[in-house]
């Protein structure tokens, strides 16, 4: 079973189940500003989770790109990665309101087409699975998914094979403080000698999750209450790199196609072999992957934000080839494998090839500098063993992993206070997670009207902008929270102050107008006919919803883009517009900030 066949299995099994094929989202998230970049399938369909309806309908499913960082020190293992592809299927309202193109439908469906894909698409015998539902939570009133398993064991799942978990195994979301969530029933797949144990044991390793089905039939409110949500959802994930191992029999993720062309050429540049280091190959392969995509977004290495994680991943793969003795350029040559491996599945990789190597070259030619400066720094230390702190200040300023601290100190005879590093480590951890939950907390998810104001604003504001500043300006991302937006978008300098101030006035003008804003469903070509602008066009689905904000009276349209909302019906009630801040992002993008007063 490889990669691609699964893929193509996926989506041609839920196309036979009235599911309609939606392409992957840009790795950018355009509807959820909780989170830098795609984590989860959800992310690009939070609008239609929350009621707006999907030009497609009720049943949908794909192949999602994906970036999760929050793991980032336990990649090299056998099944953490940081780029990941989620085969999804969504129903988007459960069968007792069906409406729109295809009924919903909920856990029958949903449990019943996922253990029929594992078993008869890709032949999986019974004896083989094993399944964990929500064991309950009465202090906020909900009950245990016996539902659940009553309908895994009419599938033939044994009692001694299904097991009850709590919120951290078996609940999904909600994505921000408040909104959609629910219980999740995971399936499990046995890697180890056969025959495998009568009896499900959670905690074994060598039961692999293969597939997860999340039910969204609660909301949390702002009091921290849980209600039924008046649309019922369901979520399904299944990674592919995971699936593809376990059913290639693989120990692990980097013994597939998708990953052994990098490690073979990552063994060609280096003086070392895969099985002697895995866990610095593993490291390697793994963020320049990520950091490939990533670049092919158009994201590029900075000290904030994406370009923040970006230039993290980049200066670790180099770090782990200097472990390995790599001598020649590293980060462009596994780039090129990368484009090999997935131009055919995600052409935008393929078409930003050049541009991935150029910046993947610049990073790395900086980042050599810095090494230098850190080993002349290690230098002025090493007259007496490390401290921990001293470890890690290396490890912070200069990018040394401690193996390399490790590594040089025992030329010199010395000892580094490991324990002592891993202490500073933890506590930064911890400071980042808690500074990171902080900033990204609130956002669009919520649904709040203030949210839906401002997004409506930042459509205003590209318009503005355009008009102002010229047709090549591009909307590069956004965030939104109930208290501002901010807006990236792509332009080579400094604003001046005239500009802002002009920009500034076009909005309000249009606010004061009281402009109309209307929604039509139409299909990719109808839009582009129409001058929607759609900057990403890969990610769009055939059919599409197109927002414009127009003149009542006049007919005349001062913006028109294809977007999933949701947005204001009127300008009017937004109030005055004001630009708090306009500054660089990064290099070609700027960023605004602004609110609504």
């Amino acid at each position: 079973m490889t990669a691609e066949s699964l893929r193509q299995k996926y989506l041609a099994f839920f196309k036979k189940k009235g599911h309609k094929v939606i392409p992957s989202s840009s790795l950018v998230p355009e509807n959820d500003p909780t989170v830098l970049f795609t984590t989860a399938g959800m992310h690009p369909l939070v609008p239609y989770l929350m009621g707006e309806k999907h030009p497609l309908g009720n049943r949908l499913v794909d192949v999602q790109k994906c970036i999760r960082t929050g793991d980032i020190e336990e990649v090299g293992d056998n099944t953490h990665l940081t780029f990941f592809e989620m085969l999804g299927n969504w129903s988007l309202g459960d069968p007792e309101k069906p409406d729109g193109i295809g009924a919903g439908y909920f856990k029958k469906e949903a449990i019943g087409w996922s253990f029929e894909f594992l078993t008869e698409e890709l032949n999986i015998p019974l004896e083989m699975l094993a399944v964990s539902v929500f064991e309950g939570e009465p202090e906020n009133n909900i009950p245990r998914d016996e539902e659940s398993a009553a309908i895994w064991h009419s599938l033939g799942i044994k009692k001694e094979r299904l097991c009850y978990l709590g919120r951290e195994d078996n609940w999904w979301g909600p994505a921000g403080k408040t909104g959609p969530c629910g219980p999740d029933t995971e399936i499990f797949y046995w890697t180890g000698p056969l025959p495998p144990p009568e009896k499900f044991d959670p905690n074994d390793e060598r039961w692999f999750e293969i597939w997860n089905d999340v039910f969204m039939q609660y909301n949390k409110t702002s009091q921290g209450r849980f209600v039924p949500l008046k649309q019922k959802n369901v979520d399904t994930g299944m990674g592919l790199e995971r699936a593809v191992a376990a059913l290639q029999k693989k120990g692990n993720v980097f013994e597939t196609e998708l990953f052994s062309p990098i490690i073979k050429k990552i063994e060609e540049i280096s003086s070392e072999k895969y099985q002697n280091n895995r866990r610095a190959f593993r490291i390697i392969a793994d963020h320049l992957k990520a950091a490939t995509f990533i670049l092919a977004e158009r994201v590029v290495p900075s000290n904030l934000d994406r370009g923040y994680i970006l230039r993290r991943l980049i200066r670790r793969a180099i770090r782990y080839g200097r472990l390995l003795d790599v001598k020649q350029r590293l980060t462009s040559e596994i780039a090129r494998q990368v484009v090999g491996i997935y131009q055919d599945i995600y052409p935008e990789v393929g078409k930003s090839k050049e541009f991935i190597i150029s910046e993947l070259d610049k990073e790395e030619t900086c980042f050599n500098k810095t090494l230098e400066n850190g080993l002349k720094e290690f230098e002025k230390i090493s007259s007496q063993n490390i401290s921990g702190k001293q470890a890690f200040d290396l490890y912070q300023s200069f990018g040394f992993p401690v193996e390399i601290t490790e590594e040089l100190a025992k030329e010199k005879g010395l000892e580094v206070d490991k324990q002592g590093f891993e202490r500073e480590l933890k506590k930064h951890q911890e400071l980042s997670r808690a500074a990171t939950a902080g900033r990204f907390k609130a956002g669009l998810a919520d649904d709040s009207e203030k949210s839906i104001k401002y997004h409506t604003a930042t459509h205003l504001l590209h318009a503005a902008l355009r008009e102002v500043l010229g047709d090549s300006v591009q909307q590069m991302g956004s965030n939104i929270t109930p208290e501002r937006l901010r807006f990236d978008f792509s332009f080579g300098r400094k604003l001046t102050d005239e500009e802002i101030r002009q920009v500034e006035e076009l909005v309000n003008h249009k606010i004061e107008e009281g402009l109309k804003v209307k929604v039509e469903e139409m299909t990719m070509e109808e839009a582009k006919k129409q001058g929607a602008l759609a900057f990403f066009r890969e990610r769009y689905p055939d059919k599409v919803r197109v927002f414009t904000i127009f003149n009542e009276k006049t007919g005349e349209v001062f913006s028109k883009e294809i977007c999933s909302g949701p947005h204001c019906q009127c300008l009017k009630g937004l109030g005055g517009f004001k630009i708090l801040k306009e500054t660089s992002s990064s290099s070609g993008v700027r960023r605004i900030k602004a609110v609504l007063q």
